[in-house]
C-alpha cells in the first residue's frame, strides 16, 4: 500500500487527557427535542454535538432527515451552547452551506467510496470525519483518505463503524482489529462508532469500553433523550444516563493503558 499524505509527520497524534466523544441524536428532529439534546450533552461536558440534517436511508420511505432545516437547528445550537457541530454531508451542493455551520463533515458509509465528494471536502479547510464503508477493506478505507490528503486537507479522523460480515445477531461485526492496524500505518485519529456497530443499544457500552483499550483516540454515539422516540436508529440509540457511564468507564480505561 502506497500511501503519501496520510503518513506526513503534521498527522503525529497528539496525545490526549481522554477520549474524544461526539453524541447526539441520529437525525435532527425538531429544534425543542434538539435543545433539550444538547442541554443534557452540555452537562456532561460533551463538546461535539453529531446530528445528521440529511440522512441517507436504504429505505425510500424512511425519515430523510430535515436538510436546510436541520441545519438551521444546529446553527441555533451552536450559537446558544458553544459545541462543535459534527454532520454528514452527502451532496457536492451541500457543502457550500453546511460549512457555514458544520465544524466536522462527515463522510458516511455510503459515501467513502464517492471519490468526486472526497475530493471536494479535502479542498475545504474542515476536520473531515471518514467513516469505513461497511465492505471496506483497511486498504480501501485508507485509499479514500488519501483522496481527500491529496486536495490538501490533512485534518481527517477515521471512524470504524463496523463491517458486514454472515453474523445477523448485530447491524454490523465492529471490527476492532482495525485500530491497531490504522494506528500502525498512519497517524490519524480514530474513533468507533458503537451504535451502527452493533445496532443494539445494550451493546454500546460493553464495545465502547473495548474500543477504548483497543486504542481508539474516541467515540461517536447515538444519544436522545428518549430513545425509543428518537426518528431514527432508534434501537441502538442510548439514553444520557447511559452515556454517563460510558464516559466514566471509558476516561478510566483511556488514563489506564496511556499513563506511561
Amino acid at each position: 500500500m502506497k500511501l503519501k499524505r496520510v503518513l506526513k509527520d503534521k498527522n503525529v497524534n497528539i496525545k490526549q487527557e481522554k477520549p474524544l466523544i461526539i453524541a447526539g441524536p441520529c437525525s435532527v428532529e425538531d429544534y425543542d427535542t434538539m435543545d433539550k439534546i444538547a442541554a443534557g450533552l452540555k452537562e456532561l461536558n460533551i463538546e461535539y454535538l453529531r446530528g445528521g440534517a440529511f440522512k441517507p436511508r436504504t429505505s425510500p420511505y424512511s425519515f430523510q432527515g430535515l436538510k436546510d432545516e436541520g441545519i438551521e437547528i444546529l446553527k441555533n445550537i451552536k450559537e446558544r451552547y458553544g459545541f462543535k457541530i459534527v454532520s454528514e454531508v452527502l451532496d457536492l451542493r451541500d457543502i457550500e452551506y453546511m460549512i457555514e455551520v458544520v465544524d466536522v463533515l462527515q463522510i458516511g458509509t455510503r459515501n467513502m467510496y464517492n471519490y468526486p465528494l472526497l475530493k471536494e471536502v479535502g479542498q475545504t479547510k474542515k476536520t473531515i470525519l471518514l467513516k469505513r464503508a461497511f465492505s471496506a477493506t483497511i486498504e480501501e478505507w485508507l485509499n479514500a483518505a488519501e483522496y481527500i490528503a491529496l486536495e490538501g486537507n490533512d485534518d481527517i479522523i477515521l471512524c470504524e463503524r463496523g463491517i458486514r460480515t454472515f453474523e445477523t445477531y448485530t447491524r454490523n461485526t465492529l471490527d476492532l482489529n482495525s485500530i491497531p492496524v490504522i494506528k500502525q500505518k498512519t497517524k490519524l485519529k480514530v474513533l468507533v462508532d458503537p451504535s451502527h456497530g452493533t445496532g443494539r443499544r445494550e451493546l454500546v457500552r460493553p464495545m465502547s469500553r473495548a474500543a477504548i483499550a483497543a486504542g481508539a483516540d474516541g467515540l461517536i454515539i447515538e444519544a436522545h433523550i428518549e430513545p425509543d422516540k428518537a426518528f431514527s436508529d432508534s434501537e441502538q440509540t442510548i439514553d444520557l444516563k447511559e452515556l454517563k457511564l460510558i464516559i466514566e468507564e471509558t476516561n478510566r480505561i483511556y488514563m489506564c493503558i496511556n499513563k506511561n
